[in-house]
């Protein structure tokens, strides 16, 4: 494939995502096309010399890491000195706190689940940001909340005895969150509303709530069809229809009750993204242009009919003093670009590959700047802001360059300042041990920091592949350094002034089919102070709301303000194997278990440009799979490679046994094509084994540069 390239100075701009910019985007932005592209050069030129160094600086600590390691046996204080020595460990800044404005209610002061989905994925995108409001009923009758045990399998029809316990624990979810003063919701044979409160008619007599959480109505006072209330910030809301078919058989006509559910969304342009090229990054670009106008829309076949999917309106409602009220009808939606690590062909400067995360900052709030003016109808942001999530910084220097990108950027598209935010991931090694100055190097931008066991796991591993071998992956969360990790991302954040301004998030729930651990484990995440976690779909989000109705994040978060930060000592401390004396039986699990992963992610990634997908594991369990898990798993291996815990013999043959166990789990998609038909030149087999071989010396055992490799050559990209 040969690249017809549009020059611009020193800038050679892919035709296509040129012909993107000036036919769609410059004419929505109001910008002119000559000062545009004169802005992004300069931009360019002068911020890819920083990029450079940075990287650089990268490379150096890890080599004088492995170096280290390699002359030394880990000793915590010895350890700890030498990464201060060596500028890896920063002098912490005094205490701050963060002045961000301008954030809406949904990141500065909601608590709720957040959507991460590929913005390349028109459906996945629409989806999500309509799933703000989401059907209890449906979450439960489709999923494992409810076991389909006693009668209550689901089936192909709809079945009276499991809807009737998806219905018995929605009443009992409202009998929790919104109690009567007497009586049960289940026994309520009609709602009213009465004097400013919620009259409940339990035939005999009419009772109310304890605690007066209705916000107001639809339809009539006294013959309301949706009944809405509110607590801790959350809104539920109660759809009463007698003729329908589940409120026909309900003593209160009670056809659903609906939660606001995904409160945040991210739209990723990265990990859970395959954009290799101009081609694959317009894809993105464009759904997010249409998610900012408002006017993107998906046209899909579903039980033999068409269905065109948009963005949901906002909701109104009558609230009690008889005022027409608005509720937000779509998720709030942030964008995470991609880091700095990355270039991409879709533009060259001076005959190199452009930094991606240049690229997304110089394009993506172009593409938002409609919303930030508040020009379109549907709004995503009330404030005028955008928001961005910045992933794979390390450290606090790198947090600095970020802010001086977006600044640059702002100017370029002649936005306001600071109307571009950042979300920090906190899902590096160096960024995690000094996140204090990497906030402070931020504190007007700041509206979001998380914790990411994967990608974090992923370089605890690479940072000290050199240490020894790591205990098996199913035991890292049980290590000091994890903990002390998920409770100073909290802590540090609240010292920052967070609460009130910006989201403490966690990370994801990994297995979408299995709502019913998610509904009995993740209220962890909120009990721990943060005030969004990741969830893996829709109706994950409806089942995680319930958490947020449990626990109160506000005061969570005051109780926990006051606690002393985990100590530095315990975060380094590594999670190294004391007894590495597994049997073969051991290895040979832990082993199948993350080549069976690698090979099923990599292989829709390469040949199919999947970038986010549920693959099923050893034992056909579906996870939700992207580069974060990848990364674990590769540094994983290679960890134990380095350290002679397994042979390359064993990684080969355990790689072909599970290519052909990944070939089977496939064998129903007629676009899959096999990896053990031809091992040697089955590319997708080959990146996989690279991921592994090469995992000790790629960047940050990044998996990106290998996987973006790999799918260039399998699209047949000859460059220039």
């Amino acid at each position: 494939m040969t690249t017809q390239r549009i020059i611009k100075g020193s800038l050679a701009i892919d035709k296509i995502l040129f012909d993107f910019i000036e036919n769609e985007a410059l004419p929505i932005a109001k910008l002119d096309s000559d000062t545009y592209w004169r802005n992004f050069e300069q931009v360019v030129l002068d911020l890819t010399p920083k990029n450079k160094a940075l990287l650089a600086h990268r490379e150096k600590l890890q080599a004088q890491i492995d170096n280290w390691h390699k002359n030394h046996v880990y000793e915590l204080g010895a350890y700890k000195q030498f990464l201060s020595d060596i500028g890896y460990l920063e002098p912490e800044v005094a205490d701050f706190t963060i002045t961000t404005e301008n954030v809406d209610e949904e990141i500065a002061t909601m608590a709720g689940p957040q959507l991460v989905v590929p913005v390349r994925n028109a459906r996945y995108c629409l989806n999500a940001a309509n799933a703000r409001w989401g059907s209890l009923y449906d979450a439960l009758y489709g999923f494992d909340v409810i076991a389909e045990t006693d009668g209550a399998e689901k089936g192909k029809a709809y079945n009276p005895v499991r809807g009737a316990k998806v219905v018995a624990f929605a009443k009992n979810f409202l009998d929790e969150t919104f109690p009567l003063m007497d009586g049960l919701h289940a026994d309520v044979t009609s709602y009213a509303i009465k004097d400013g409160q919620l009259s409940a008619n339990m035939g005999k007599f009419w009772t109310t709530l304890t605690e007066n959480k209705v916000v107001g109505y639809n339809g009539t006072p006294d013959n309301p069809s949706e009944i809405i209330l509110k607590n801790n910030g959350l809104h539920v809301i109660i759809q009463i229809d007698p003729n329908s078919p589940i409120g026909k058989d309900d003593k209160a006509g009670v056809k659903d009750v609906l939660l606001e559910s995904a409160v945040t969304t991210i739209q990723d342009l990265e990990d859970s993204v395959a954009a290799v090229d101009a081609e694959e990054k317009v894809e993105g670009y464009r759904n997010w242009l249409g998610l900012m106008k408002g006017d993107l829309s998906e046209t899909l076949e579903k039980n033999g009919k068409t269905i065109t999917r948009t963005l949901n309106a906002d909701r109104t409602y009558t609230d009690l003093n008889g005022n027409i009220q608005t509720l937000h009808g779509r998720s709030l939606m942030l964008l995470r670009n991609v880091g700095h690590l990355m270039t991409n062909p879709a533009i060259l400067v001076n005959g190199e590959e452009i930094f991606e995360g240049m690229m997304d900052a110089l394009i993506t709030p172009m593409l938002c700047a409609i919303d930030i003016r508040g020009e379109n109808s549907l709004r995503n942001s009330r404030t005028g802001s955008m928001y961005i999530v910045k992933p794979k910084m390390h450290g606090s220097q790198e947090v600095a360059f970020a802010v001086e990108l977006f600044s640059c950027a702002e100017e370029a598209i002649g936005l306001p300042k600071n109307s571009l935010k950042m979300g920090i991931m906190d899902e590096e090694r160096r960024t995690s041990a000094n996140l204090k100055n990497c906030i402070a190097q931020a504190p007007e931008r700041t509206i979001f920091i998380n914790t990411g066991f994967m990608d974090r796991t992923g370089d605890e591993i690479h940072t000290a592949m050199h240490a020894g071998a790591f205990v098996r992956k199913g035991e890292i969360k049980e290590q000091i350094w994890f903990h002390a990790y998920e409770k100073r991302n909290v802590l540090i954040g609240l010292n920052a002034g967070l609460r009130g301004k910006a989201q403490i998030g966690k990370g994801m729930w990994p297995k979408p089919d299995e709502l019913a651990d998610m509904y009995r484990t993740k209220i962890e995440h909120p009990q721990a102070g943060a005030s969004c976690a990741w969830v893996p779909s829709p109706s994950g989000a409806v089942i995680h709301a319930i958490h947020y109705h449990k626990c109160n994040v506000t005061k969570r978060q005051e109780e926990l303000a006051h606690l002393a930060i985990p100590s530095l000592d315990d975060l380094l401390t590594i999670a190294l194997a004391t007894d590495t004396n597994w049997t073969a039986e051991q290895k040979r699990r832990e082993l199948e278990n993350n080549c069976q992963g690698i090979l099923g992610y990599v292989v829709r990634w390469v040949d199919l440009g999947v970038g986010c997908s549920k693959v099923p594991d050893i034992n056909d369990v579906g996870l939700m799979e992207d580069r974060a898990t990848l990364r674990i798993s590769s540094q994983h291996v290679a960890n134990w490679l380095v350290h002679g815990i397994v042979t390359a013999d064993e990684v080969w043959d355990a790689l072909r046994r599970m290519a052909k166990v990944v070939d089977e789990q496939n064998a129903s998609d007629p676009a899959y094509r096999p990896m053990s038909s031809d091992f040697d030149n089955n590319i997708a087999f080959q990146t996989a084994a690279e991921l592994i071989f090469k995992g000790a010396t790629e960047p940050s055992g990044y998996t990106e540069p290998l996987l973006h490799k790999a799918r260039l050559k399998l699209k047949g990209y000859q460059g220039d």
